[in-house]
């Protein structure tokens, strides 16, 4: 079964958490220890989130930590499955 592509986990961050309550990406960094240049990253896609900031946003907003590394695994699978036709891999199962 093929998924379609999963936003990333900082559009999610964006477009379900800091825009509808006008938060800054500059007032959330500052909220959960992080520098603005990073949580920009993020939110801009350019970077991922890890399991530390996944326990940071579970503390800030309450949503899981699971839940955000959730959107991360779903997001990387679907990037890695994009280029499963250039994977050398052989069937180990009997024919």
């Amino acid at each position: 079964m093929r998924m379609s592509n999963p936003p990333h986990p900082g559009e999610v961050l964006r477009e379900l958490w800091l825009k509808p309550e006008h938060i800054t990406v500059s007032r959330a960094a500052q909220a959960l220890g992080v520098s603005r240049k990073h949580l920009s990253g993020i939110v801009n896609g350019r970077a991922n989130i890890t399991p530390d900031l996944a326990l940071r946003l579970e503390m800030a907003l309450g949503a899981s930590a699971e839940s955000w590394l959730g959107h991360r695994m779903a997001y990387d699978l679907w990037q890695a499955g994009q280029h499963r036709h250039e994977f050398a891999v052989t069937s180990l199962r009997a024919a």
